[in-house]
């Protein structure tokens, strides 16, 4: 509240000096020839210029309206036309710079209008305060340098006065107005480039993420089947007699191997220029994991059904790691003494298929498992699997069945095949 007050001050400050000046012109009435009029009329019109004035500012529609009732009284009256209401021109300026659109329209439209009323009350004879002046015979004078008639050249002097300030207050506004818009353009652009900065930090955390989720998917895929290999050939040994030191040797060179090959495909997963450091699926990869799986001392039956086919890294990749994670798992849950069977199908003569892989295994049965065919969620084997198929737009079925004597646990997975380079 007293922040608003002392807004007003400057204005105030203005509307005061006006009434000043117009209380020392009303008291020199000897300066017009008033026609009978009372000095109150005269600082009747002060007090009202000094207000409208004051209101210019905070409140242009008041200080028009305050013009026009002015105006209207004094032609009602007779009252003589004082130059302290040269300040309407402040309220002009006022209306054009701080006014509303309605009061801009309006003010910009009594202009002329004001300028063609007092022409058409001098044609008339009409305003004695005019006609009986000394002041009256000196514009007339004055109006002829600016018109071929007086009239003319007195309405382009009267809306002269106000015109020049209401432009001023309009060129000031539009200023404004166009200094605002660049600062909005400006703070928008730099939303903007906010925006885009926050969607790419996003994406590069996003991106990053997926590549951490890639890699803990590589390394889980190769350890765990490295390990699950090496358990399975350290559980082998056991049986082995002591004298039978050539088997021991060969199990034990196994195991040698099978972790010195982990250790090569965990340096090519770490390693940024490979693509995940899997086999070519389409060659000898495939086969490769099955004979580690072999190696180890589990039974595997294998089937291949169609004509194996180049593919493109991506797709090679795919394939060899869910196969990994397939045998993984068969070998992890599996009865021991139980064949695997793993089954391969490429599409027959066509470049646009799916290659569908199947491992199948034996695992005991429980109680509570339920007779009818179940989808099993895994964890993160089943999972990563399940992404990696979904990125490369195949799927994965994973089931476990109830048989008469053993339960089945069959995982397929449908891998999309299409030609190298395309």
């Amino acid at each position: 509240m007293t922040r608003d007050w002392r807004a007003w001050l400057p204005d105030v400050a203005l509307g005061s000096v006006i009434l000043a000046l117009g209380l020392l012109e009303a008291a020199n009435t000897d300066l017009f020839d008033v026609a009978g009029q009372s000095r109150t009329t005269l600082v009747g019109v002060a007090l009202v210029t000094a207000a409208a004035v004051a209101c210019s500012r905070r409140e242009p529609g008041l200080a028009l309206s305050l013009v026009w009732a002015t105006s209207a009284v004094q032609v009602l009256t007779g009252s003589p036309i004082m130059l302290v209401q040269l300040a309407f021109a402040v309220v002009a300026f006022g209306t054009a710079r701080w006014g509303r659109s309605s009061t801009v329209i309006a003010a910009g439209l009594s202009i002329p209008t004001a300028g063609l009323i007092a022409a058409l009350l001098v044609v008339s004879s009409s305003y004695a305060p005019f006609i009986d002046s000394d002041s009256y015979r000196s514009l007339v004078d004055t109006a002829y340098r600016f018109g071929d008639t007086w009239q003319v050249g007195a309405a382009v002097m009267g809306m002269g006065v106000l015109a020049v300030p209401f432009l001023a207050g309009l060129a000031l506004r539009f200023s404004e107005r166009a200094r605002h818009s660049e600062v909005s353009q400006v703070a928008a652009e730099e939303e903007a480039a906010q925006a885009v900065r926050e969607t790419e930090q996003a994406r590069e955390i996003a991106r990053l993420r997926e590549e951490q989720a890639r890699l803990a998917r590589d390394v889980h895929d190769v350890v765990g089947h490295s390990l699950a290999v090496i358990l399975a050939q350290a559980e082998s040994a056991q049986y082995v007699d002591d004298v039978d030191t050539e088997k021991l040797k060969a199990t034990m060179a196994t195991i040698a191997t099978s972790a010195r090959s982990s250790l090569q495909d965990v340096r090519q997963v770490l390693t940024p220029s490979s693509a995940g450091g899997a086999p070519a699926a389409g060659s000898g990869g495939l086969d490769d994991l099955v004979a580690g799986v072999r190696a180890s001392g589990h039974e595997v039956v294998s089937s291949v059904v169609g004509t194996p086919q180049p593919l493109p890294p991506e797709l090679e990749q795919v394939a060899f790691r869910v196969l990994q994670e397939m045998l993984t798992n068969a070998m992890k849950h599996g009865q021991r003494g139980e064949p695997v069977f793993v089954e391969r199908h490429w599409p027959d003569g066509s470049w646009v298929g799916e290659l569908r892989i199947e491992v199948r295994n034996v695992v005991a049965p429980t109680a509570d498992q339920p007779t009818e065919a179940v989808q099993v969620a895994g964890g993160q084997g089943l999972d990563g699997m399940r992404r990696r198929l979904e990125t490369a737009g195949g799927r994965l079925d994973v089931r476990r069945r109830a048989l008469a004597d053993d339960d089945t646990f069959t995982v397929t997975a449908w891998v999309p095949v299409r030609a190298v380079g395309r």
